[in-house]
């Protein structure tokens, strides 16, 4: 009803969410030394996975296939030993790896086939945080496989569905609560993010955004930053310190750069689109096709080497350096982000590096896509930033013909975190990520107005379809709010309390007055009669405080809303989701006949959730059988 901004629906919220049960103080101890727990354990499986990968990426694609990645400052980096790149090997391999991945993933762990944080996010909303005991070895023995042998994709992904696997198993064997055990499941992918990726206030914050495209996971924070914390101390004692990407000592901030930025964003949510709309596709077809589903991925590795191949000669002969260099098409690509941002001898001069970026941009694209849409256990957020960097730096590249002061480094940095962050529906982490990733905090200010740009140009573009809206659409938080179906509106409503309405040539003046009389109404009823034809919040109050000449022209027509109601034979649960649909703060309560019988707000609906809620045993909607209540949940 109105152009509010989800975060002003998830602002009306409060009246429940303030409501619930909260953590208890020894309940919260627990739950912190339980995500301590996972976090260590989920720094060692981190470890251990990026251990396993460097070690077969460099047994079988440098030993026996000549194949030497570049590699971003941050990574550890085979050196080349002088073996003969061989083209058939080159081809073989990631079809070979994603044939065992596939065929072991199917046997034994199906939910592990594909990036992974999507299943995992479907495992908190759905399935009370409750993961398989396996899903943990067999995801990590997948991705090794794919990843080791040449998957185009990420490490990160497949670390998120290890850590909230850990989580998951961790809340299983000390029989906790299913409340309890979806926050170890956020703490085991903040840990697992965090170790791998070495951005621990990132992947904290990451952790609690991605379930939702408009909310957070608010009580998971402080488990999600402890398990983070561990995580990450945990790989370095194994990795060492250091951040993943090298960059320019600064990036001082300029004014008149910021509409680039905005420029910048445009194009990396353009990509974005292109390439959830490229995995979907080829995901559709792959589930579509008669061939069996462990046998599925193989399909998408052969695709990877046949495009992988002819890709790196294509890119060696442009950029003048020889085949001795491999330009990222094959695994995480970070080697890739790395030379957009330190746009290195490697790129060709002037506005030819900029189509050779965009080049490596377009293969990496399609080997991801076919990697992960045919099912290949790798994960989707390492591509995507190196797609953001590779886009980031070609625009640089053609904005330092505009701006000779343009750093196209900066822009790389800056494409990273929007171009992830507008498909993924997390701008606040994907600011911190890309900070964490470089360093610094220099380029803040840029991240966040490209973020929030890619932020509203992506809304209907979703690489985690397993997100939900808000934590009211969630299953998780079903039960938060089951408890108002329950009670009726005629309970609660207070009857026969005077009120203030408008008719609709009612003139400004007097709109202003009787609103300005009123002292509890947010909400005023335009009549015909006794029928409600419309409603005019308060907000016009404002309206015609900062364009105070529409006060004697205007009549309450003009701000009138369609009429929103509700019947007093309905229960909060339906009163509540009228108001955080139209974003109001208050409701009309009518009768049978459409007759006003009085008004019901967010406090008065949080006040009588709260006592409901501590009552020893509410009764169920569904079943009107005794339910009792666990502060736990």
């Amino acid at each position: 009803m109105t152009n509010e901004s989800p975060g002003r629906l998830a602002a009306v919220y409060r009246a429940i969410a303030a409501s619930t049960p909260q953590l208890d103080l020894q309940i919260l101890g627990r739950v912190l030394l339980h995500a301590a727990l996972v976090g260590a354990a989920a720094g060692v499986i981190g470890a251990a996975f990026v251990g396993s990968v460097e070690w077969l990426e460099h047994a079988v694609l440098g030993t026996l296939a000549g194949y030497v990645p570049l590699c971003a400052a941050g990574e550890s980096c085979p050196q080349p030993d002088g073996t003969t790149l061989r083209p058939w090997l080159f081809v073989v391999c990631p079809a070979l790896g994603a044939l065992l991945a596939g065929a072991i993933a199917h046997r034994y762990a199906p939910e592990t086939l594909g990036g992974g944080a999507d299943a995992t996010i479907e495992a908190f909303h759905s399935r009370g945080g409750a993961m398989r005991r396996r899903s943990a070895p067999m995801k990590l023995v997948a991705s090794v496989l794919t990843l080791g042998m040449g998957g185009s994709g990420g490490r990160e992904g497949p670390t998120m569905q290890m850590g909230g696997a850990i989580g998951a198993l961790v809340g299983l064997v000390l029989r906790v609560s299913a409340r309890e055990r979806r926050l170890l499941l956020v703490a085991g992918m903040a840990a697992g993010m965090a170790a791998v990726f070495r951005t621990p206030l990132g992947a904290a914050l990451l952790a609690v955004e991605v379930f939702h495209r408009d909310d957070f996971e608010s009580d998971a924070l402080v488990p999600a930053v402890l398990a983070s914390v561990v995580g990450y101390s945990v790989f370095t004692v194994f990795f060492g310190e250091g951040v993943l990407f090298a960059h320019a000592p600064r990036y001082p901030f300029t004014l008149r750069h910021l509409p680039l930025y905005v420029g910048l964003a445009i194009a990396a949510s353009a990509t974005g689109a292109v390439f959830v709309r490229a995995l979907e596709y080829v995901r559709r077809k792959a589930q579509a096709s008669r061939v069996p589903p462990w046998c599925r991925p193989a399909i998408g590795g052969l695709a990877v080497g046949a495009i992988a191949f002819p890709g790196i000669y294509l890119l060696a002969h442009w950029s003048s350096v020889g085949v001795g260099h491999r330009f990222g098409i094959v695994g995480g690509g970070y080697g890739a982000a790395q030379l957009a941002i330190t746009q290195g001898t490697l790129l060709p001069p002037g506005l030819q590096g900029a189509g050779f970026l965009m080049t490596l941009a377009a293969l990496k694209l399609v080997a991801t896509a076919c990697t992960v849409g045919s099912g290949g256990s790798a994960g989707d957020f390492g591509p995507s930033l190196t797609l953001g960097a590779l886009v980031g730096g070609a625009f640089g590249i053609v904005a330092q013909r505009v701006d000779p002061s343009v750093d196209p480094g900066a822009f790389a940095l800056v494409g990273m975190g929007t171009l992830y962050g507008g498909i993924a529906h997390v701008p606040l982490a994907a600011v911190v990520l890309v900070c964490e990733l470089a360093g610094s905090y220099d380029l803040l200010v840029p991240l966040m107005l490209a973020g929030g740009v890619a932020f509203v140009l992506c809304r209907r573009v979703n690489l985690y379809p397993a997100q939900r809206a808000s934590r009211r659409e969630s299953p998780a938080h079903a039960s938060d709010l089951d408890v108002l179906r329950a009670v009726s509106i005629r309970d609660v409503v207070v009857p026969s309390r005077p009120f203030e309405s408008l008719e609709r040539n009612t003139p400004g003046p007097e709109v202003l007055r009787r609103i300005s009389a009123s002292t509890w109404q947010d909400v005023f009823p335009v009549l015909e009669g006794r029928k409600l034809v419309g409603v005019v919040t308060s907000d016009v109050v404002r309206t015609l405080a900062t364009s105070p000449e529409l006060e004697h022209v205007a009549i309450a027509e003009d701000f009138m809303h369609p009429p929103v109601s509700v019947r007093e034979d309905a229960d909060l649960h339906a009163a509540l989701a009228a108001m955080l649909d139209n974003g109001l703060r208050e409701i009309i309560v009518v009768d049978s006949n459409g007759s006003i019988v009085g008004f019901l707000d967010e406090s008065e609906v949080g006040a009588v959730y709260h006592k409901v809620t501590q009552e020893p045993a509410p009764a169920s909607a569904a079943t009107g059988t005794p339910r009792p209540h666990d502060p736990r949940k």
